[in-house]
């Protein structure tokens, strides 16, 4: 990254940049966000946070949205979620620009995600398959089970493992017999935010595990894998903390170039690049 970034400096005479917008003091999200811009410094990336008050109203922060959208000096814009209560998340879906959403959460992103075009990709779940191909493992035909159907994590991976011709159940709050399921899987990629929801004995031997969990237990962060009884029944298993989430991190950068990349070449030639497909339907 920070060569590309180097590289992009030198052809447009400017840094990418990140807004990364926060509604009201959240401190395990302020310490994340933090992590994000602390990765933007360390490649030569511009970032700011964007701290909107916590009493805010819909329209204040569509506004101020809107402001980031129009700024030529702001490249992509992340939104911490979730939103208060009283903030409906159409207030977001709605007001972000597609072309600097690069954490893939609005609908255009969603539906070229969905039809095999190469959008912006929700990140965590494009985290969660990238570890799998960058580990070399096999995807191709192997039965994999996604726990969780959430837009941001779930769903989008259970798509970008059928990109990679696996063979793919999504399972959820309302499966019957979940261990049953999960005992069928080769991999497993496990997003439901529930803290030792999978356990070892629900496991098929050898199957591959990839934790996104992130849950506060007591004094620790914990995965939703039971992790010790896991371990020894799984051939490989990432690990909570430090497994899927400093690999979200340095994807959101990569999409955060290619969104200053899209936009650079707009500004020169008056139009946008043409969408791509990059997926089979067979």
């Amino acid at each position: 990254m920070k060569d590309d970034v180097a590289a992009f400096k030198r052809r447009y005479g400017h840094a990418p940049a990140l807004a990364v917008v926060i509604v009201g003091r959240d401190a395990p999200s302020i310490v994340y966000l933090e992590q994000i811009l602390r990765s933007c410094r360390n490649v030569g990336i511009g970032g700011q946070l964007v701290e909107i008050p916590g009493r805010v109203s819909a329209a204040a922060l569509r506004a101020r949205i809107r402001e980031l959208n129009d700024d030529p000096h702001v490249h992509g814009i992340i939104v911490q979620m979730p939103l208060p209560r009283r903030i409906p998340l159409s207030a977001v879906l709605d007001t972000l620009d597609p072309d600097k959403d690069i954490d893939g959460i609005h609908p255009r992103n969603a539906g070229l995600l969905t039809l095999g075009y190469d959008g912006f990709l929700p990140t965590t779940a494009h985290a969660a398959v990238e570890i799998l191909k960058r580990s070399g493992i096999e995807l191709t035909g192997r039965r994999a089970v996604v726990i969780g159907r959430s837009n941001v994590v779930g769903k989008p991976a259970a798509i970008l493992l059928l990109r990679e011709h696996a063979t793919v159940t999504v399972c959820h709050s309302r499966t019957r017999d979940l261990a049953s399921v999960v005992r069928s899987a080769e991999i497993v990629v496990v997003a439901a935010g529930k803290p030792g929801l999978v356990t070892g004995q629900m496991l098929k031997r050898g199957a591959v595990v990839v934790d996104v969990g992130i849950n506060v237990v007591g004094d620790r962060i914990v995965g939703d894998v039971d992790m010790d009884s896991a371990r020894p029944v799984a051939s490989a298993i990432t690990p909570v903390p430090g497994g899927v989430g400093p690999v979200t991190n340095a994807l959101l950068l990569t999409h955060l170039l290619r969104a200053a990349e899209a936009q650079a070449q707009e500004a020169r030639v008056g139009r946008p690049p043409p969408l791509r497909s990059v997926a089979s339907s067979r």
